[in-house]
Protein backbone atom coordinates (compact mmCIF):
# COMPACT_ATOMS: atom_id res chain seq x y z
CA UNK A 1 0.00 0.00 0.00
CA UNK A 2 1.38 3.08 -0.70
CA UNK A 3 -0.16 6.75 0.04
CA UNK A 4 1.23 10.10 -1.28
CA UNK A 5 -0.03 13.13 -0.45
CA UNK A 6 1.35 16.37 -1.16
CA UNK A 7 0.85 20.01 -1.65
CA UNK A 8 1.74 20.41 -4.97
CA UNK A 9 3.25 17.90 -7.44
CA UNK A 10 5.96 18.96 -9.89
CA UNK A 11 6.64 17.54 -13.75
CA UNK A 12 10.18 16.48 -12.49
CA UNK A 13 8.75 14.86 -8.85
CA UNK A 14 9.85 11.41 -9.22
CA UNK A 15 6.83 9.72 -9.91
CA UNK A 16 7.95 7.65 -13.25
CA UNK A 17 9.61 4.78 -11.51
CA UNK A 18 9.56 0.79 -13.28
CA UNK A 19 6.32 -1.79 -13.24
CA UNK A 20 5.35 -2.24 -9.47
CA UNK A 21 3.48 -5.52 -10.12
CA UNK A 22 2.77 -6.04 -6.48
CA UNK A 23 1.66 -3.06 -5.48
CA UNK A 24 -2.01 -3.63 -4.37
CA UNK A 25 -3.50 0.12 -2.86
CA UNK A 26 -2.26 3.60 -3.90
CA UNK A 27 -3.82 6.82 -2.98
CA UNK A 28 -2.85 10.12 -4.90
CA UNK A 29 -4.04 13.47 -3.08
CA UNK A 30 -2.56 16.52 -4.41
CA UNK A 31 -5.04 19.67 -5.08
CA UNK A 32 -2.30 22.18 -6.47
CA UNK A 33 -3.58 22.73 -10.24
CA UNK A 34 -0.76 20.22 -12.34
CA UNK A 35 0.08 20.63 -16.01
CA UNK A 36 0.99 17.40 -16.78
CA UNK A 37 -1.60 14.93 -15.94
CA UNK A 38 -0.16 12.45 -18.72
CA UNK A 39 2.92 12.01 -16.92
CA UNK A 40 0.46 10.92 -13.89
CA UNK A 41 -1.10 8.29 -16.31
CA UNK A 42 2.09 7.40 -16.84
CA UNK A 43 2.55 6.27 -13.93
CA UNK A 44 -0.43 4.84 -13.09
CA UNK A 45 0.18 2.11 -15.83
CA UNK A 46 2.76 0.95 -13.62
CA UNK A 47 0.43 -1.01 -11.27
CA UNK A 48 -1.47 -2.83 -13.83
CA UNK A 49 -2.31 -5.08 -10.59
CA UNK A 50 -3.79 -2.37 -8.23
CA UNK A 51 -7.06 -3.45 -6.22
CA UNK A 52 -8.24 -0.14 -4.43
CA UNK A 53 -7.51 3.27 -5.75
CA UNK A 54 -7.86 6.78 -4.99
CA UNK A 55 -6.89 9.92 -6.58
CA UNK A 56 -7.36 13.41 -5.59
CA UNK A 57 -6.31 15.76 -7.95
CA UNK A 58 -6.85 19.49 -10.05
CA UNK A 59 -5.26 19.62 -13.11
CA UNK A 60 -4.96 22.16 -15.62
CA UNK A 61 -6.17 21.01 -18.89
CA UNK A 62 -5.63 21.97 -22.74
CA UNK A 63 -9.34 22.02 -24.29
CA UNK A 64 -11.27 19.39 -22.18
CA UNK A 65 -12.39 18.03 -18.64
CA UNK A 66 -11.37 14.95 -17.66
CA UNK A 67 -14.57 12.93 -17.68
CA UNK A 68 -15.81 8.96 -17.18
CA UNK A 69 -14.30 8.35 -20.76
CA UNK A 70 -11.18 9.80 -19.92
CA UNK A 71 -10.97 7.77 -16.33
CA UNK A 72 -11.83 4.66 -18.94
CA UNK A 73 -9.20 4.61 -21.53
CA UNK A 74 -6.27 5.73 -19.46
CA UNK A 75 -7.44 4.09 -15.84
CA UNK A 76 -9.59 1.44 -15.76
CA UNK A 77 -9.19 -0.25 -18.83
CA UNK A 78 -5.42 -0.88 -17.89
CA UNK A 79 -6.28 -2.42 -14.29
CA UNK A 80 -8.07 -5.34 -15.08
CA UNK A 81 -7.91 -6.40 -11.21
CA UNK A 82 -9.74 -3.05 -9.80
CA UNK A 83 -12.24 -3.08 -7.56
CA UNK A 84 -12.56 0.32 -5.85
CA UNK A 85 -12.09 3.78 -7.35
CA UNK A 86 -12.23 6.88 -5.24
CA UNK A 87 -11.42 9.75 -6.94
CA UNK A 88 -12.09 13.48 -6.59
CA UNK A 89 -10.83 15.21 -9.92
CA UNK A 90 -10.77 19.17 -9.99
CA UNK A 91 -10.17 20.00 -14.26
CA UNK A 92 -9.56 23.47 -15.85
CA UNK A 93 -9.47 25.16 -19.08
CA UNK A 94 -8.99 28.28 -20.30
CA UNK A 95 -11.75 29.53 -22.53
CA UNK A 96 -11.18 30.56 -25.58
CA UNK A 97 -12.80 30.23 -28.37
CA UNK A 98 -14.53 26.69 -28.24
CA UNK A 99 -17.86 26.29 -29.82
CA UNK A 100 -18.37 22.82 -28.22
CA UNK A 101 -18.41 22.87 -24.42
CA UNK A 102 -19.27 20.22 -22.68
CA UNK A 103 -22.46 20.95 -20.24
CA UNK A 104 -23.07 18.68 -16.94
CA UNK A 105 -25.19 16.51 -18.96
CA UNK A 106 -22.68 15.57 -21.10
CA UNK A 107 -20.23 14.84 -18.42
CA UNK A 108 -22.77 12.92 -16.38
CA UNK A 109 -23.47 10.89 -19.57
CA UNK A 110 -19.86 9.86 -19.73
CA UNK A 111 -20.21 7.93 -16.36
CA UNK A 112 -23.32 5.85 -18.21
CA UNK A 113 -20.68 2.18 -17.64
CA UNK A 114 -19.79 3.37 -13.54
CA UNK A 115 -23.00 1.10 -12.47
CA UNK A 116 -20.76 0.29 -9.24
CA UNK A 117 -20.33 3.99 -8.48
CA UNK A 118 -22.44 7.19 -7.54
CA UNK A 119 -21.04 9.70 -9.42
CA UNK A 120 -21.44 13.18 -8.78
CA UNK A 121 -20.65 16.07 -11.43
CA UNK A 122 -20.52 20.02 -11.71
CA UNK A 123 -19.23 22.18 -14.56
CA UNK A 124 -18.90 25.98 -14.20
CA UNK A 125 -17.76 28.64 -17.20
CA UNK A 126 -16.84 31.96 -15.79
CA UNK A 127 -16.90 34.31 -18.83
CA UNK A 128 -15.58 37.14 -16.60
CA UNK A 129 -12.30 35.08 -15.21
CA UNK A 130 -12.31 32.84 -18.92
CA UNK A 131 -12.06 29.66 -17.13
CA UNK A 132 -13.83 26.73 -17.26
CA UNK A 133 -14.28 24.35 -14.49
CA UNK A 134 -15.39 20.38 -13.73
CA UNK A 135 -15.74 18.91 -10.62
CA UNK A 136 -16.35 14.92 -10.38
CA UNK A 137 -16.22 12.69 -7.97
CA UNK A 138 -16.77 9.79 -6.37
CA UNK A 139 -19.78 9.41 -3.67
CA UNK A 140 -19.73 9.14 -0.76
CA UNK A 141 -17.08 11.94 -0.75
CA UNK A 142 -13.61 11.06 1.45
CA UNK A 143 -11.66 13.91 0.76
CA UNK A 144 -11.46 16.98 3.71
CA UNK A 145 -11.68 20.26 1.59
CA UNK A 146 -14.67 20.96 -1.02
CA UNK A 147 -13.33 23.67 -3.53
CA UNK A 148 -14.39 26.57 -5.47
CA UNK A 149 -18.36 25.69 -5.01
CA UNK A 150 -20.21 28.02 -6.85
CA UNK A 151 -24.34 28.60 -7.07
CA UNK A 152 -24.98 25.25 -8.89
CA UNK A 153 -23.77 23.61 -6.02
CA UNK A 154 -26.35 20.12 -5.66
CA UNK A 155 -25.81 19.82 -1.92
CA UNK A 156 -25.70 16.27 -0.17
CA UNK A 157 -23.79 15.64 3.20
CA UNK A 158 -20.13 16.00 3.46
CA UNK A 159 -19.16 15.01 7.17
CA UNK A 160 -15.58 14.37 6.46
CA UNK A 161 -15.23 18.23 5.13
CA UNK A 162 -13.83 20.82 7.36
CA UNK A 163 -12.67 23.16 4.68
CA UNK A 164 -15.01 24.90 2.20
CA UNK A 165 -14.38 27.38 -0.72
CA UNK A 166 -16.74 29.29 -2.78
CA UNK A 167 -16.59 31.31 -5.63
CA UNK A 168 -18.94 32.52 -8.11
CA UNK A 169 -19.41 35.44 -10.54
CA UNK A 170 -23.20 35.85 -9.31
CA UNK A 171 -24.49 36.57 -6.13
CA UNK A 172 -24.74 33.93 -3.40
CA UNK A 173 -27.56 34.87 -1.41
CA UNK A 174 -28.77 33.30 2.14
CA UNK A 175 -30.34 30.35 1.02
CA UNK A 176 -27.02 29.06 -0.50
CA UNK A 177 -25.74 29.50 2.43
CA UNK A 178 -28.48 27.30 4.15
CA UNK A 179 -27.32 24.36 1.72
CA UNK A 180 -23.30 25.37 2.58
CA UNK A 181 -24.23 25.05 6.72
CA UNK A 182 -26.65 22.07 6.20
CA UNK A 183 -23.85 20.17 3.75
CA UNK A 184 -20.74 21.20 5.93
CA UNK A 185 -21.98 20.44 9.31
CA UNK A 186 -18.37 20.35 10.78
CA UNK A 187 -17.04 22.90 8.55
CA UNK A 188 -14.16 24.85 10.13
CA UNK A 189 -11.80 26.81 7.31
CA UNK A 190 -14.09 28.91 4.91
CA UNK A 191 -13.00 31.60 2.23
CA UNK A 192 -15.29 33.05 0.06
CA UNK A 193 -14.66 34.58 -3.30
CA UNK A 194 -16.97 36.74 -4.46
CA UNK A 195 -17.48 39.93 -6.08
CA UNK A 196 -21.21 40.60 -6.70
CA UNK A 197 -23.28 41.78 -4.61
CA UNK A 198 -26.20 40.26 -2.78
CA UNK A 199 -29.90 41.03 -4.72
CA UNK A 200 -31.80 40.20 -1.82
CA UNK A 201 -30.44 41.67 0.93
CA UNK A 202 -33.55 42.04 3.23
CA UNK A 203 -34.85 39.51 6.20
CA UNK A 204 -37.31 38.39 3.20
CA UNK A 205 -39.49 34.95 4.10
CA UNK A 206 -38.58 32.17 2.46
CA UNK A 207 -40.35 29.99 0.15
CA UNK A 208 -43.30 28.06 1.62
CA UNK A 209 -42.11 29.09 5.39
CA UNK A 210 -44.30 31.43 7.34
CA UNK A 211 -41.29 32.05 9.65
CA UNK A 212 -38.41 35.14 9.59
CA UNK A 213 -35.49 34.38 7.44
CA UNK A 214 -33.43 31.46 9.18
CA UNK A 215 -30.61 32.08 11.10
CA UNK A 216 -27.50 30.31 10.45
CA UNK A 217 -25.72 28.79 12.74
CA UNK A 218 -22.17 27.55 12.33
CA UNK A 219 -20.95 25.45 15.64
CA UNK A 220 -17.45 24.43 13.95
CA UNK A 221 -16.45 27.27 12.48
CA UNK A 222 -12.73 28.39 13.15
CA UNK A 223 -11.78 30.80 10.59
CA UNK A 224 -13.36 33.09 7.41
CA UNK A 225 -11.51 34.64 4.81
CA UNK A 226 -13.42 37.18 3.46
CA UNK A 227 -10.29 38.96 1.33
CA UNK A 228 -11.64 39.01 -2.21
CA UNK A 229 -15.48 39.27 -1.82
CA UNK A 230 -18.13 42.15 -1.60
CA UNK A 231 -18.51 43.74 1.75
CA UNK A 232 -22.89 41.62 1.34
CA UNK A 233 -20.89 38.54 1.85
CA UNK A 234 -19.53 40.01 5.27
CA UNK A 235 -22.55 41.75 6.16
CA UNK A 236 -23.86 38.48 6.22
CA UNK A 237 -21.10 36.68 8.54
CA UNK A 238 -21.49 39.00 11.18
CA UNK A 239 -25.30 40.70 11.15
CA UNK A 240 -26.73 38.80 14.18
CA UNK A 241 -30.46 38.30 11.97
CA UNK A 242 -28.61 36.31 9.61
CA UNK A 243 -26.08 33.94 11.41
CA UNK A 244 -24.61 32.92 14.93
CA UNK A 245 -20.97 32.86 14.43
CA UNK A 246 -18.82 30.22 17.42
CA UNK A 247 -16.86 31.68 20.03
CA UNK A 248 -13.29 32.46 19.11
CA UNK A 249 -13.93 32.49 15.28
CA UNK A 250 -10.87 34.31 13.40
CA UNK A 251 -12.12 36.85 10.75
CA UNK A 252 -9.36 37.94 7.81
CA UNK A 253 -11.36 40.95 6.09
CA UNK A 254 -10.38 44.12 4.67
CA UNK A 255 -10.22 46.90 6.85
CA UNK A 256 -12.15 49.33 5.46
CA UNK A 257 -15.04 46.66 4.14
CA UNK A 258 -14.80 46.10 8.01
CA UNK A 259 -15.45 49.78 8.60
CA UNK A 260 -18.17 50.07 6.47
CA UNK A 261 -20.18 46.84 7.42
CA UNK A 262 -20.13 47.72 11.17
CA UNK A 263 -20.67 51.30 10.75
CA UNK A 264 -17.59 52.32 11.94
CA UNK A 265 -17.71 49.71 14.43
CA UNK A 266 -20.78 51.46 16.50
CA UNK A 267 -23.70 48.95 14.49
CA UNK A 268 -25.91 46.85 17.29
CA UNK A 269 -26.39 44.36 14.91
CA UNK A 270 -23.03 42.94 14.21
CA UNK A 271 -21.60 43.62 17.80
CA UNK A 272 -22.96 40.02 18.94
CA UNK A 273 -20.87 38.11 16.51
CA UNK A 274 -17.64 40.43 16.52
CA UNK A 275 -17.83 40.22 20.31
CA UNK A 276 -16.98 36.66 19.63
CA UNK A 277 -14.36 37.10 16.70
CA UNK A 278 -10.92 37.41 16.39
CA UNK A 279 -10.05 40.24 13.69
CA UNK A 280 -6.95 39.17 11.73
CA UNK A 281 -5.90 42.56 10.40
CA UNK A 282 -3.75 42.47 7.35
CA UNK A 283 -3.78 46.38 6.14
CA UNK A 284 -1.38 48.70 7.46
CA UNK A 285 -3.74 51.46 9.59
CA UNK A 286 -1.85 54.30 11.58
CA UNK A 287 -4.75 54.70 13.82
CA UNK A 288 -7.78 52.94 15.36
CA UNK A 289 -11.07 54.39 16.72
CA UNK A 290 -10.52 54.42 20.33
CA UNK A 291 -13.57 51.56 20.40
CA UNK A 292 -12.16 49.23 17.96
CA UNK A 293 -10.42 46.92 20.29
CA UNK A 294 -13.73 46.57 22.51
CA UNK A 295 -15.57 45.76 19.46
CA UNK A 296 -14.02 42.06 18.65
CA UNK A 297 -12.64 39.31 21.33
CA UNK A 298 -9.41 39.89 20.29
CA UNK A 299 -7.33 41.66 17.75
CA UNK A 300 -4.12 40.58 15.73
CA UNK A 301 -2.17 43.09 13.87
Amino acid sequence: YVNIALPYLRSNSKINKPKLPNLQCFSLYCLSGINFYDEVISMLHRMSNLEDLSLYLSVNCNNRFIDGNDLKQNIINYMPRLNQFHFDFRSSIFLKDQIDLLSNEDIQHSFKDFTNNQIISCVNYFLEAKQGYCHIYSYPFTARSYENIANNFSGGLFTCVDEVSLFDEHPFEHEFFIRIAQSFPFMKFLTIRNRKPQNDKQCRKLKNNNQDLLIIDYPHLKYIDFKETHDDYVEQFLLDTKTTLPYDVAIYVDYKTLKRVTHNFRRNATQINCSKATYQCFDRIVRFPKYFKDYFRDIEL
